[in-house]
């Protein structure tokens, strides 16, 4: 075996983990990521901490929360001193690339990232900072001049990310590729793969009404036409494309001897509420937005087949991950180091998770949805308002589809004060001082970001893209 395992991260954008046949939906065909479960550990309780896409990825790849990474809300740039999976293993002697979304460079969405600390250590760069339309894939290399994909976007992703491993089989290598899918357009999928999915026959889950109010929905063209049903196969649709493209990867690192020497991670930025609680997309702290499938396989190192219930987020991903490689991992690291859970060891476990909302836009705003803390322990999630109001408490034991808000019941009013405290030990640990978000943008300096930033908004509503 190399000293240095190679590393292949994986990860969709809106994916929920619920939605995996592995990890229990009736409804969508999953063999490859089923089979990855089978030869690694699944995590069933793995969650964003900050459940919409900029955010959430500054923190998978830094470490660290987005109060500290400074990266608030979506279109703002992650700051070019962080430090990230790219800047630590490249100095220590890997081939690093980065092929998908971005969405960590600020605005225009379009723009070309130069080479330099910009791309964080990523010296393959086959990026698009951020855009939704896949069946017009686009990539910058190393200059301005757009490279256009062929055919479906994650396919043509794929296929470089292969290229890549290809490339760098005999050296130790780090790569991430970022889908789009499943986040909407949700109908933007390969007819071959939609023609797997009957919308009637569907089993729905128990927290999604018979006719969902789709008035505040942010479901344009074909979507809305198509209605609820087709929509929710069009996701599945779209999963179903990404795994098979996952098992291509897989079978590429048996075929080229590297199983042993490779750690492949399978995740997602956050997940997709897709009508549950009569709601939509993410920025919301229930189940089907905050949970991210999470599987992590390295054959020959870590056990096969096993589930972990330990709490894992995002924070998590890099001090785990590279403790697993044998890296040092950066000073001002936040998330929990959970590498012990692949070995005989014991290490220190989170009691809970901590999650937030610091700037709502887009859906939040069209959804009434205002800043928001709370934290998901293995068995309960609470929330409150920034102003202090609870606003809700779930036994996700008893009731996994979330359909009691125990919140108001005095029988759970010691649950609601522990839960409390811990969210409160969690905002002091991570110099969260709850700042409404106008207030916040001003203490952390990024006023002249965000004015920026508005330049490319709506014009009457700086958090809504234009």
């Amino acid at each position: 075996m190399k000293k240095q395992p190679n590393l292949v991260f994986v990860f969709a954008d809106q994916m929920r983990g619920m939605s995996m046949g592995c990890s229990g939906d009736p409804n969508v065909i999953t063999p490859n990521m089923d089979n990855m479960s089978e030869n690694g550990i699944r995590f069933s309780h793995a969650y964003a901490n900050c459940p919409v896409c900029t955010p959430s990825r500054a923190t998978i790849l830094t470490g660290r929360y987005p109060i500290s990474h400074r990266t608030i809300t979506n279109d703002l740039p992650m700051p070019e001193d962080e430090i990230t999976f790219g800047e630590v293993l490249k100095q220590a002697g890997y081939k690093t690339g980065y092929i998908g979304k971005w969405h960590l460079d600020g605005i225009p969405r379009d723009k070309f990232t130069p080479q330099g600390s910009a791309r964080h250590g990523f010296d393959y760069w086959a990026v698009w900072n951020c855009a939704h339309s896949y069946f017009d894939g686009k990539v910058f290399l190393d200059t301005p001049d757009v490279i256009q994909l062929d055919g479906y976007e994650p396919e043509a992703q794929t296929n470089l990310t292969i290229d890549f491993i290809r490339r760098n089989a005999d050296t130790p290598f780090c790569v991430f590729l970022s889908w789009g899918p499943p986040h909407d357009p949700y109908f933007q999928v390969p007819e071959k793969y939609r023609q797997l999915y009957d919308p009637e026959s569907l089993i729905l889950p128990a927290n999604i009404p018979e006719n969902p109010d789709m008035s505040h929905a942010p479901l344009g063209g074909k979507d809305a036409e198509n209605g609820m049903k087709r929509i929710l196969a069009d996701y599945y649709s779209a999963i179903t494309a990404l795994d098979e493209y996952l098992g291509r990867i897989i079978e590429l690192i048996d075929e080229l001897g590297l199983a042993e020497d490779t750690i492949i991670v399978f995740t997602s930025d956050h997940g997709d509420m897709l009508f549950s609680q009569n709601s939509f997309k993410k920025q919301q702290p229930y189940e089907e937005a905050i949970n991210i499938p999470l599987i992590i396989q390295w054959k020959g190192h870590i056990p096969c087949g096993c589930l972990s219930d330990t709490l894992f987020s995002t924070a998590d991903f890099l001090p785990t991950l590279l403790s697993l490689m044998g890296v040092d991992h950066p000073e001002g690291i936040e998330g929990y180091d959970l590498s012990w859970i692949f070995s005989d060891r014991k290490g220190d476990e989170p009691d809970s998770v901590f999650l937030m909302d610091l700037v709502p836009m887009d859906e939040g705003i069209r959804l009434g949805i205002d800043e928001w803390r709370g934290v998901r322990t293995k068995r309960y999630t609470y929330a409150q308002w920034l102003n202090g109001k609870d606003w809700i408490l779930y036994d996700n034991e008893n009731d996994p589809f979330q359909l009691s808000n125990l919140v108001n019941d005095p029988n759970f009013a010691h649950i609601k004060f522990t839960l409390k405290e811990k969210m409160q030990k969690w905002m002091e640990k991570v110099g969260d001082k709850g700042l409404y978000w106008q207030d916040l943008i001003k203490s952390i300096n990024l006023t002249e970001l965000w004015n920026n930033r508005e330049k490319f908004m709506h014009p009457n509503n700086p958090r809504i893209i234009y």
